[in-house]
Parts: C-alpha cells; structure tokens; sequence
C-alpha cells in the first residue's frame, strides 16, 4: 500500500476570519478558511484549498492586479506572499503588529495595510527612492478598508466608527522612481553623513550668550538654514487629506462592520453589523443603493470585477454567498456546519460524502467539486452518527433527540423516522450489508436498538451492555453486530440467530471505537488506555495489538495545570478506519495528529498533521513560559467582547447551547475517519473542517522490478519497434505516471485487444488501476473505456477470482464512469430536446407554408373562374350585337 497521501481539499468551511477577493476574471472567490485560503469556481462550481497555511488564522488577504500573487496575514501580523500560479511561498514579512486590512496599488507595485492603531501605511512592493513607507491617520477607530483608485496613487480609508478619508497624492504612478540597492545606499548614508559633519564643523559659529551679570548664560550655534536637499533631485510622495465623510448623519448608525471598492464605477460598498450594506459613488459620496441581505454581521464584502456581483462572508454562521445587487438573486451560497463535525461517512461508490454535526444537520458534499448540495434539518439536536446504505442513494443518520432518520437523496426528503419506546440519546449507529437493517446505540439506557428500513418498525431491543453503547459496526459479509461499551467488553450480535450474543470479548478499558475489517475476517477496537486491539470475530481470540498513545503527541491546553506528558495519559484514539485492501488502519482521536499503522507487523507507518495553526487549543506541547504568572497563563485574560470575531466560551459546566462573552480557543481533534472505497483518498472530520487526503501521484516514484536495462530510452525504443506490450511492461516497471500515459496513448486502437490478452495477471491489475485513475481526469474518454472493457472482458474471471484485491480499482472504476456519464448525459439531454424543439419547429413552419400555399392555389382557380365567366359574358354581348346588327 501507498502512504504518500497528501492534502487535497478542505470541505465545511466556506469562511472564518478576514477578507474575500475575487479573482481577475471574476469567475472565482478566495476566502479565507481559518490558516488556509480556498477558491471556489462560480462558473465550474467547484472548490480548491491551496496547500499553504500560515501559522494562526488569517486577518486579511489581498489580490495582485495580475491575479498571480497573494498576500496572506495572520493575526500576529506574520505575512506571507503566495503565488496563485505555482501554490509555492515567495516571501515571508512580519508587520509585528495585528494588520485588518491589505491592498495592492493598481500596477502592483505599492501595497497598503490598515493596522488597529487607527493609522494606515503605504509601503512600496519594491525599492522606490521617493516611496520607502507613509503614514496617513484621521480616524479614530480601527481601519475597516483601504482602497486605491484606479491608476492613480490617491486612496481612501475607511474605518469602524463610520468615517471614510479621501486622501490624494502629489505623485503620479509614473513619478515613483528606483532607489538605489541596501549597499548602495547604506554607503551614500555615510558619505553624506561626514559630509554634513565637515560642513558644520566648518561653517557653525559659536557665540556665548551673556547676562546682565558679565556671566554665561548658553551657546547660540549659528549655521546654515536651508533645508537637506533631496537625493539627486527626487521629490518624496507626499499625501493630503481632499475631504471627510461620515455614515451617521440620520443618527441610525450601526457598527460599520466591513467595506470594498470596486475601481472602475468607484462603487463603495460597506457592510453594518445588523446585516444591512450600502453602495455610495466615490468621491462625492452619493447613495446608490440600501439593501439587507441578513441578520447576521456581515464580516467581509468584495466586487468582482464588472461590479455586479457582491461576495458576502459571516464568520458567525460561517457562510459565504456571492450576491447579484441589480436583479437581488444569489449567485453562489454556501454554509458549513456551525458547530463541530460529529462523523461521516462515503457513498459506496465514493462520490458522495455525508456529515453530521452538533448544530443538528446533515449536509451531503460531492467530493469532486467540495461543495454541498443537500442539507437536511429535521433533527432537533446534535447529529451523533451517519452512514449511507448499501445502494449510496439512502442516508441515515442519528441523534441525541431520540431518532434516526433517512433521508432519500433522490427526492431529497425524510422518508422514515425510526424511535425507541422510551427516550434514548443515540450515539451510535450501523447499517448491515443489505441496508435492511438499522441499529443504534443508547448512550442513557446502554440498550442497541433494531428496525426494519423497509416498514420502521422496531424489531428488537438488545440488552446486556453496562455503560453507554459507544460504537457499532456490522460485519460485511455476515448478518454479525459488533458492539463496544464502556463496560469494558465487545458484544457480537448473530443477527440470523434470534439476536443473540454470539461472543463476548473482554478489553482492558472502556471501549471507544469498533470496526471490521473489508473481507470480516478480522475486528479493530480502540480503547481508553490509548491501544488497538485486533480480534478474530470466529475464534473470539486476540491477534495482535498496538500501543499508539506515545503516537498521540498530545498538546498542552492553556488551561491544564499539568504537562503535556502528564495529560497525555488521558488521551486515546476515538475513532477508526480500514483501509481498501485491509492492510492497514487509520486512527485518530484527541491529538493533532492522524496515524496509519501495518496490521501485519504492528508499527506506525505514518503521522499526518492535520493542522499546524496555533490559533487552536493544544498545539504545542509547551506553553510560552513568558505568559506564566502565578494565576496562569496570560493567554486566559478576558479581552472583552471585541469585534465579535472571536469564538465565545460557554459558560462554566457548558458545552453547548448559549455562549457568554468570553473567548476561548478550541481544542484540535479528529472526531471521524473514513477511507474512500477506492483506496485512494481519505477523509477526517476535525476541528478545522472536513480534510480530504489523497494519493499526490506526481510525487510518487514507485518501481517495479526495476533493472539497469528499464529506462526511458529502452521504451521508447521499444514504441518505435511497435513491440507496444513489451513497451507497457516496461513502462510499469519504471513506473513512471507521464511515460505510462505515453505509451498507451501511442497504442493503435485497433491493436488494444491484442495488447490486452498478451499481458499478465500481475500488470492486468497495475492497468487497470492506471486506467480507472486517468480515466477520472482524461480527455480521451473513448480510447480509455475501451482499454477498461477488453481488460475487464479479457481477465474478467480472473479478477473475479481475487476480488478482494481489486475491489478499490473497480469502485474507482465506476465512480470514473459514473461522472463522466453525468457530465455527458446533461449535455446529450439537452442537445436531443433542442433538437426535438426544432424539428417541432421547422414541421410547424412547414404546415404554415402549405396552408399558405393551398390558400394561394384555391383563389388562383377562384380569378380564373371569374375571368372565364367575364369571357363567356362579353362572347353573349358581341353575338347579340351582331344578331341586331343584322
């Protein structure tokens, strides 16, 4: 098995702290999710988390012109500068003061950061000899905004109490001039430094100033008053104040909250703490438009770039949505969940992932995209478990109001709620293989409850357990329930067998977390004492164990009076996971840390850091002993309520519910794990949000019976020969990902068969894993189903016989072709109805012409009629005439 996971997204967290911007084209938003930034795709509806992190949350970000460049800083004020382009760290500055907000000047050369000292500085990107740094005030609160107009150096700042500053400048964008390099300048200093000293030595008088008593009273130094000269003739950037304007004028005001300048219309748009925003036209301050899009504090406001639509962040429901002002339609809304994720759970197929949370709702994600397209809210109290049956299109979920629920997400409803005669708080749940039956756990009466999916009806209640039913878990391939307490013991349930206890295990502490391994030939329990115990579920016999508590890693909170050490003996693994093929188990609990230990041999093959931001709890393993007093650490004083950014504390002996107006940092944990059917990604639920880890293939160098005589060379010799089943044998054993794509892509179509059945077993399963990995991503979605369908029909019996082992490439498979069909079928839907509409059309038009047509013909005959008639008249006129004649 590969460990070289990496990670690859953050789901449930739209928005924290800081600012929005919108990207150059405006069909993307960046927001900030706690230390990391996300972007989020409105036109291909899709969302990114960039692999860098600061080192506590993010205040402020900001935007180059260019769109290649960011600027991330956290609440220390440490920045960071980021490229957009290639994910990498270019520059790392402290400011050594918390900074609230940033902008690039319209060339990118000058940026600018507003600081809670109510001032606003200017500092030049590069070395400028007339703009090192400046400082503008005039405000008496703290800055909100800084904008700089288009093309020009003149700003204006805008700040909490409701004032907004014009400042203009006496020096254009073209007058800013190159200084001189740090050596360069640094000797220039000196030389004029002594220069100065020689020339007042020289030219300075001395005269003694005496009183009315013949006595001295001082010295008067006489010397020359004109002014230092500027450097070879470069005049400084100087600013001025143009005029000052104020929000309060009706006397209505509210806390002006934040604020965003759109350049090109100079639109001013600011956000109010009661969820009210205004548009004003700069710089006469004229009023556009009064909307309310909430009743929340709106955090952060931005433009894109055509200043139509309004990206909107509140940190207190952790909600972004991008807002249209002329047509008052969202664009794009989105909102995790606002408390802690509790579990979750992957589709069969992988495609989907489900989540519960402490706010009582359960939110389905796709993980290709990494948003949310469902969110059920019929539970009334926290979410405990998830877990979806075995055809992926049934969720369930349960809770501590005493039921659980499915949810169709066909329809998108709750189709069945399950209950216990009497009240229970379920903490636990499992479905079996079939999906036919629904057990939950009690964590008040330890009871196990059993229904029937099909009608909801409560089949069975097992008693036996002496504490709370902490975890159940199924075996996959027998009706067997497996049950951990906290009385110490793991009961299986023989489901076939009038609910019986088939066997007892007894543990050495109280159990946390239960789970089968893929084929059920073997049980993982997690207990108190920080071990993982294995079990044979036939023989009822240990096999193994794992000491993993020194693996935790345990920070120290601020409020502990004991070490890390010492705290760490509390700690344990709360929650585990098998991987695809069986060979390994992730766990994970109260620690920063998630591991992945061998089975075979009992040994931690990998520790990942899930989090490295120090504005959580339990970080580090030893607090700054500069903040230690003797009542504590200083990091407890109450600050007050501030700006309402911060997390409130729940009063004493609370954990949920009302808050009061103190402020805490919360805990690090990982409260679920799950891996991907396909093998290739897993996912844990942790205090920053839902993290996807998958396997980063590119940096994976992996041969496979490698020799002296496999290079690139060889095998591409070996093309040119058209000898294409050596050629891939070879390339899999280099091993290569771009050198393997060659080579198959340069395979003829018509030889595929031929290549197919001539490879053996063993690069049968490497293909087809290739296959089903690049077909997610390809563009030549023909020539890879048709690599899939000869090997599937070429060795499909073979693969059947070890199933086992390539059952993640086939999950894989499917979850391929599975999106490609729903990305095809809509395209292909909608070209067959415009298809049938004209064709409707053109037969309508066609009717319409031979109507027309008939109606032409029928008073065609019509004058030809009258004409005949007015013929055989005057024929009658001229023979009368003629008989009278006669």
């Amino acid at each position: 098995m590969k460990f070289a996971y990496k990670f690859s997204n953050l789901l449930g967290a739209f928005y924290r702290h800081g600012n929005l911007c919108f990207s150059k084209d405006g069909n993307s938003v960046i927001s900030p999710v706690g230390n990391r930034i996300s972007v989020f795709d409105l036109k291909n509806n899709k969302s990114e988390t960039l692999p860098v992190s600061t080192t506590k949350n993010i205040s402020c970000l900001g935007i180059s012109p260019d769109g290649n460049l960011a600027i991330l800083i956290d609440e220390d004020g440490a920045a960071i500068l980021v490229s957009l382009v290639t994910r990498a760290v270019l520059h790392h500055h402290h400011f050594h003061s918390p900074v609230h907000s940033v902008s690039f000047s319209p060339d990118g050369r000058c940026f600018a950061v507003g600081s809670k000292d109510m001032t606003t500085w200017i500092f030049g990107a590069e070395r400028w000899a007339n703009l090192i740094y400046y400082s503008l005030g005039g405000h008496k609160d703290i800055i909100v905004g800084c904008f700089f107009e288009k093309d020009s150096l003149d700003m204006y700042t805008v700040s909490q109490e409701g004032t907004l500053c014009v400042w203009e400048s006496d020096t254009e964008l073209e007058g800013l001039r190159k200084g001189p390099k740090y050596s360069e300048r640094k000797k220039t200093e000196e030389e004029k430094k002594k220069r100065e000293e020689e020339e007042s030595n020289e030219d300075d008088d001395i005269e003694d100033i005496v009183g009315e008593d013949g006595e001295t009273r001082g010295d008067v130094i006489k010397g020359s008053a004109d002014t230092p000269k500027q450097v070879e003739g470069i005049k400084n950037v100087r600013y001025s104040q143009r005029s000052k304007h104020y929000f309060n004028k009706e006397g209505d005001f509210n806390k002006l909250t934040s604020a965003a300048f759109h350049k090109k219309t100079r639109i001013l748009v600011t956000g109010f703490a009661s969820g009210a925003f205004h548009l004003h036209e700069l710089p006469e301050f004229d009023l556009i438009h009064s909307l309310s899009i909430s009743d929340q504090r709106i955090s952060t406001i931005a433009l894109n770039p055509t200043g139509d639509w309004i990206g909107f962040g509140c940190s207190g429901l952790g909600q972004l949505l991008v807002w249209e002002w002329q047509s008052e339609s969202y664009v794009f809304k989105q909102q995790g969940h606002f408390n802690n994720m509790n579990s979750l759970a992957y589709s069969p197929d992988g495609q989907y992932l489900v989540t519960g949370g402490d706010d009582g709702k359960v939110k389905v994600w796709n993980t290709n995209s990494g948003l949310c397209f469902v969110t059920f809210t019929e539970h009334s109290s926290s979410v405990t478990n998830v877990a979806f049956n075995s055809s992926g299109f049934v969720v369930v979920s349960a809770s501590l109001d005493g039921t659980v629920r499915a949810f169709d997400l066909h329809r998108y409803r709750n189709f069945r709620t399950m209950t216990s005669p009497r009240p229970a708080q379920f903490s636990s749940l499992a479905l079996d293989s079939s999906g036919e039956l629904v057990c939950a756990g009690s964590q008040d009466s330890f009871e196990i409850f059993l229904w029937s999916m099909q009608t909801g009806r409560l089949l069975e209640v097992l008693s036996g357990h002496e504490g709370p039913v902490s975890n159940l878990c199924f075996s996959p391939v027998q009706s067997v329930l497996a049950s951990v307490s906290w009385d110490k013991t793991v009961r299986l349930w023989d489901m076939l067998d009038s609910w019986q206890t088939k066997e007892t295990l007894r543990l050495t502490s109280d159990g946390l977390a239960v789970t089968y391994r893929p084929d059920g030939q073997e049980l993982a329990v997690a207990s108190l004492d920080g071990e993982i115990t294995f079990w044979n579920p036939q023989t009822g016999g240990q096999t193994g164990s794992i000491a993993g508590r020194h693996d935790l890693q345990m920070g120290r909170k601020e409020t502990e009076k004991i070490t890390a050490k010492q705290s760490a003996k509390g700690k344990s693994f709360t929650c585990l996971c098998y991987s695809a093929d069986g060979e390994s188990i992730l766990a994970g609990g109260q620690s920063k840390f998630v591991c992945i230990y061998n089975i075979k041999e009992h040994v931690l093959m990998k520790k990942f850091e899930i989090s490295c931001n120090l504005s959580l709890d339990a970080m580090e393993e030893f607090l700054d002993r500069r903040k230690m007093t003797e009542f504590g650490s200083l990091s407890l004083v109450d600050e007050g309520t501030g700006d309402g950014d911060g997390v409130a504390l729940s009063l004493p002996g609370v954990k949920r519910g009302d808050m009061s107006s103190r402020r805490f940092k919360p805990e690090i944990r990982v409260s679920s794990l799950c891996f991907s059917p396909t093998g290739r990604s897993w996912a844990a639920a942790s205090t920053e949000g839902l993290l996807i880890y998958s396997l980063d293939t590119s940096l994976v160098f992996d041969p496979y019976d490698l020799d002296m005589d496999v290079t690139p060379a060889s095998i591409r010799q070996q093309m040119k020969k058209k000898e294409w089943a050596s050629a891939i044998l070879l390339s899999f054993r280099l091993n290569e990902m771009p050198l393997i794509r060659e080579v198959l892509e340069a395979v003829p179509y018509n030889q595929i068969t031929v290549v197919c059945s001539s490879l053996p077993d063993v690069y049968v399963d490497k293909l087809l894993n290739f296959v089903a990995s690049t077909l997610e991503k390809c563009n030549h979605l023909q020539f890879y189903l048709s690599w899939a369908q000869c090997l599937l029909t070429l060795h499909g019996q073979k693969l059947k016989n070890r199933s086992g082992a390539v059952l993640p490439t086939v999950q894989q498979l499917l979850k391929s072709i599975q999106r490609h069909s729903d990305d095809l079928s809509k395209l292909c839907d909608w070209n067959i109805y415009n298809i049938r509409y004209a064709a409707a059309l053109s037969k309508q038009r066609g009717m319409k012409r031979t109507a027309a047509e008939s109606l032409s013909d029928e008073e065609d005959e019509e004058e030809e009629e009258v004409a005949m008639d007015s013929g055989g008249d005057e024929e009658n006129i001229l023979n009368e005439s003629v008989v009278v004649e006669n």
